[in-house]
């Protein structure tokens, strides 16, 4: 059974650091394009990074450049998000997620209807 499983969410002030985990089981996740979005309560789910398999090459949204840094551990099948100077405006839910044969062109990777997503973890900066 194919899943991705995020975990590392949580509260913290703002300036503080989390790093998130996706760990995906039942295929191997160093084979995939990996994305991260997010989504805030009233908004659209939006883009945050993007990993490529090919050559780890990255991408950011804007708002994250120099805070946020993707990453992958193939060996134990798991993408990281590294958060920095988190700020209120970074609350939200966290996914990850990927697609056969998707690669990263923007910080936003196209997940089609046959994509997997995982559950989400909550992000709250708050002092």
């Amino acid at each position: 059974q194919v899943q991705l499983v995020e975990s590392g969410g949580g509260l913290v002030q703002p300036g503080g650091s989390l790093r998130l985990s996706c760990a995906a089981s039942g295929f191997t996740l160093g084979y995939y394009a990996i994305g991260w979005f997010r989504q805030a309560p009233g908004k659209e789910r939006e883009g945050v990074s993007c990993i490529n398999t090919s050559d780890g090459s990255t991408f950011y949204r804007d708002s994250v450049k120099g805070r946020f840094t993707i990453s992958r551990d193939n060996a134990k099948n798991t993408v990281y998000l590294q958060m920095n100077s988190l700020k209120p405006e970074d609350t939200a839910v966290y996914y990850c997620a990927t697609d056969t044969y998707a690669q990263c062109y923007s910080a936003q990777i196209s997940v089609g209807p046959r994509g997997y997503w995982g559950q989400g973890t909550q992000v709250t900066i708050s002092s």
